[in-house]
């Protein structure tokens, strides 16, 4: 009884102080799993409330700023900054390409055509009502 005690508390210290690989997967499936758990009870008590008003939450907000600023920031990445952001990582990947680094040149690909089809992106995954028209077009007010 004594041994088997032991052997716990031992395979227990030494997972606390350097934990293997499938302790540590196991360890956040378990966190994650609580978590997705936790959200789904708390969605089903919030949609099962009767007096759950949505509006409360976006009345004053104020979402004309916001919409603004998405659309400054979507006027950078589609202007000059996003043909900069492509052009490097396009080089860049090329060069990791040529020194055998295939993940890093697969990464940097995928920010080069991220910058490239962003637009495209947000349009088709969120709502784009607002965005876009009252700023963005002259980002730096430099009249161009």
């Amino acid at each position: 009884m004594k041994s088997l005690f032991t052997h716990i508390c031992q395979t227990v210290h030494s997972n606390f102080l350097a934990p293997r690989r499938e302790v540590v997967q196991f360890l956040l499936f378990g966190f994650g799993l609580s978590l997705m758990s936790i959200a789904l009870s708390a969605g089903g008590a919030m949609a099962q409330s009767d007096n759950l008003d949505v509006t409360q939450f976006t009345d004053n907000a104020n979402f004309g700023r916001m919409d603004n600023m998405i659309g400054i920031i979507m006027a950078l990445i589609e202007g000059r900054f996003g043909v900069l952001i492509m052009l490097c990582a396009g080089i860049a990947a090329i060069i990791s390409s040529a020194f055998g680094q295939y993940r890093a040149a697969l990464s940097l690909l995928v920010v080069a055509l991220g910058a490239f089809i962003l637009r495209t992106l947000v349009t088709v995954f969120f709502n784009t009502d607002g965005i876009g028209q009252d700023g963005g077009g002259d980002v730096f007010g430099t009249g161009q």
